[in-house]
C-alpha cells in the first residue's frame, strides 16, 4: 500500500451542487506529486481533504494505513497567502509553529530551531521584522522557512509561488527542493498548482485536473535527473513529451471557444 492512498473521493461544488470525482489517486512515501490545473477545477479543495482540513461528502483518504480524521499533525501546509500574523516577526511566527510541533522543547531551543530554517532561506538579517515590513518574496520564504522547521513528514503546498514575480518565483522554487532534499528523512510532497512549467520542474509525477466528473487524469512520471533549471526543462526532450501529455488532458474538456489558458 502506498502512503497516501486517495479512494472514490468526492465533494460537490456551486449553487448547481456540480460534483467532481477523485476515483483513486497513490502518493508514494517520499514523493513529490504535483496536480496542475486551471482555476475552478477543485485543485485546492482536493489538496484541503487530503490534509484533513474538510471532509469529503463521499469516499475516504488514508495516510499511513490510517482513515484521514481531521489535520494531520505530522505535515505542514504552505498557501500561497504566506498566513502570517502580521502583529508578530518573522522569527516568532515559525517560534509558534515549532512550538506547537514540539511543546517539550524549551523556548530557547524553538527560537533556535526557528532561526536556522529562517537562515537556511536567506533571512538571516530579518529575524526581527514583521510581515508588513517584508516583500512577498521574503514572506513566502517565512512561510516555506515554518512549514520546514516543524520537521514534516508530509508537506502540502497549495499554489505557493502564484502570487510572485517570475525571478522571485523561481528561486524559491530552488529553495524548495533544497529544503525537501536536505532534511534527514524524505518529505511527502503534494503540491497544487496551475502552472506546468513550475510541475516538471519540481515534480516526481504530475497529474493533470480538468473540471469533468472524473477529475483526475493519469499521472505521468518526470523522469529527469536532479536538480533542474527552468532552461534545462525548457530545451529537454522528455520534458517536452510530459508537457504535451499534460497540456492535452487539461484541454481536451475545454470547449472551443473557451479562452482559459494553461501557464
Amino acid at each position: 500500500m502506498a502512503f497516501i492512498e486517495i479512494q472514490g473521493v468526492s465533494k460537490s461544488f456551486g449553487a448547481g451542487r456540480e460534483t467532481r470525482t477523485v476515483p483513486t489517486l497513490s502518493i508514494e512515501r517520499g514523493e513529490f506529486v504535483s496536480i496542475v490545473g486551471m482555476m475552478g477545477c477543485g485543485k485546492s479543495t482536493l489538496l484541503k481533504i487530503v490534509a484533513g482540513l474538510i471532509a469529503p461528502d463521499a469516499g475516504a483518504i488514508e495516510i499511513g494505513g490510517s482513515l484521514v480524521r481531521g489535520v494531520q499533525a505530522n505535515a505542514s501546509i504552505v498557501f500561497q497567502n504566506y498566513s502570517l500574523l502580521p502583529w508578530f516577526s518573522a522569527l516568532e511566527n515559525v517560534r509558534l509553529a515549532v512550538g506547537a510541533a514540539f511543546p517539550d522543547w524549551s523556548a530557547e531551543r524553538q527560537k533556535d530551531q526557528a532561526a536556522r530554517h529562517l537562515e537556511a532561506v536567506g533571512l538571516g538579517k530579518a529575524l526581527q521584522r514583521r510581515p508588513g515590513q517584508l516583500s512577498g518574496g521574503m514572506r513566502q520564504r517565512v512561510a516555506i522557512a515554518r512549514a520546514f522547521a516543524t520537521e514534516p513528514e508530509m508537506l502540502f503546498l497549495d499554489e505557493p509561488f502564484g502570487a510572485l514575480d517570475a525571478l522571485t518565483r523561481e528561486s524559491l522554487q530552488q529553495e524548495l527542493v533544497r529544503l525537501a532534499s536536505s532534511t534527514h528523512r524524505p518529505v511527502t510532497t503534494l503540491m497544487i498548482t496551475n502552472s506546468v512549467e513550475e510541475s516538471l520542474l519540481l515534480s516526481d509525477r504530475i497529474v493533470p485536473m480538468t473540471r469533468g466528473p472524473q477529475a483526475l487524469g493519469h499521472p505521468v512520471e518526470v523522469d529527469l535527473p536532479r536538480p533542474r533549471s527552468a532552461n534545462g526543462v525548457m530545451h529537454d526532450d522528455h520534458a517536452a513529451h510530459v508537457r504535451a501529455h499534460i497540456v492535452t488532458s487539461l484541454t481536451r474538456d475545454l470547449k472551443p471557444v473557451s479562452k482559459q489558458r494553461v501557464a
